[in-house]
Order: C-alpha cells, then sequence, then structure tokens
C-alpha cells in the first residue's frame, strides 16, 4: 500500500470488490435459475404435446374396423379419459394416463392384431396401411416415454439448483412455484409376433 494511501480506501476497494463478486454470483444464480424454469416448461409443453398426440393416434387405432369390439371399446374409452383429463388436476391426468398405457399395451400384445390391421387396410385400398397405423402408435408410445423423461430430468435439475443456501436465502427464484415431477406407467407397447 502506499504511504499516501490512506487505509479506509483500501477497505473500501476489498469490500466494492467483494461486493461486485458476490452480485455477479447472485446474478448468474438467478439469470441460470430462470433458465432452468424455462426449460421445465419447454419440456412440460413436449410432454404435453406428446400426450395429446399419443391418444389421438391410439383413438385412431380405436376406430380401426379390423380391430375386435372389446378391444375397440378398452382403448376408445382410455383414449377419452385421457383426453378428458387433460385439463384436470395432475393427479388425476397421471392415473388417466397410466390407464391409457396400461390398455395400450395389452391391446398391442394380442397375436396377428397387426396383420389383421395390414390384412384389412390392403382389402380396403386404404390411405395408411395397417402396418403404418401400429408403427405410428408405438411411435407416439415412444416419443411419450423419452418426452416424460426429458421432464422429469428438468424437474430434478431446477429442485435440486432451488435447494441451495443462497437461493433460498436471498429467494432467487422468486414466487415461482417448485415443479413436480410426472409419474405415470409409460411402457411403451410391445406388438406381439405373427
Amino acid at each position: 500500500m502506499p504511504a499516501w494511501m490512506p487505509p479506509w480506501i483500501t477497505t473500501a476497494a476489498l469490500v466494492l470488490t467483494a461486493v461486485v463478486l458476490l452480485s455477479a454470483y447472485v446474478s448468474w444464480r438467478a439469470g441460470r435459475l430462470d433458465r432452468l424454469h424455462t426449460r421445465v416448461e419447454t419440456a412440460y409443453a413436449a410432454l404435453d404435446a406428446a400426450l395429446v398426440r399419443r391418444s389421438a393416434v391410439v383413438l385412431e387405432l380405436a376406430a380401426a374396423p379390423a380391430l375386435e369390439p372389446a378391444s375397440a371399446v378398452l382403448l376408445g374409452d382410455a383414449a377419452a379419459r385421457a383426453r378428458r383429463a387433460h385439463g384436470a388436476e395432475r393427479a388425476e391426468r397421471e392415473l388417466a394416463e397410466s390407464t391409457l398405457s396400461r390398455a395400450l399395451r395389452a391391446v398391442m400384445a394380442e397375436p396377428g392384431l397387426a396383420e389383421a390391421l395390414g390384412a384389412h387396410e390392403a382389402a380396403e385400398a386404404a390411405e395408411a396401411g395397417g402396418d403404418d397405423l401400429v408403427a405410428e402408435v408405438e411411435s407416439a408410445a415412444k416419443r411419450v416415454m423419452l418426452a416424460r423423461r426429458f421432464y422429469n430430468d428438468a424437474v430434478a435439475g431446477i429442485r435440486e439448483a432451488r435447494s441451495g443456501r443462497l437461493v433460498r436465502l436471498l429467494r432467487l427464484a422468486g414466487r415461482a412455484p417448485m415443479p413436480e415431477f410426472f409419474e405415470m406407467d409409460d411402457e411403451p407397447p410391445v406388438t406381439a409376433p405373427p
């Protein structure tokens, strides 16, 4: 320290540097939390779209004339319940989507389903083949599984980031609600071999 500089100036400079560094860190953490919340919202929108798409494709499968009546009713009812639960409480929607997953696995496991749908479509010379419909249902179910995993990973990340003492002490998350995991049975169906 130069002889001409009083000690209080050095102390003030150190305090000011510490305040600037702490402010920069707090600002970075707040920005990170904001980005994580945006990621959770985006992942939920993708999950919601995947769930809606899956129920639409399952309703299309349920309307296929080659499907057995009992299977068609089971799928149609489960898909309709999932659609109605779209705006309901999360627990109700999770239950409806899980029920749809189980019904879909039960119907898709029926032996000869893909062949029956393919033969019926070929006989009527339809625009889309039965194999395409089965593949579309399987694809939609896999997209739901992936979207749910991405969403739950994003929720785990934000929960971990919000668990820090500094975040809680300074309320860096603001008034944003703590996101919840989406718990459902999302195991995709497996088509029975011919």
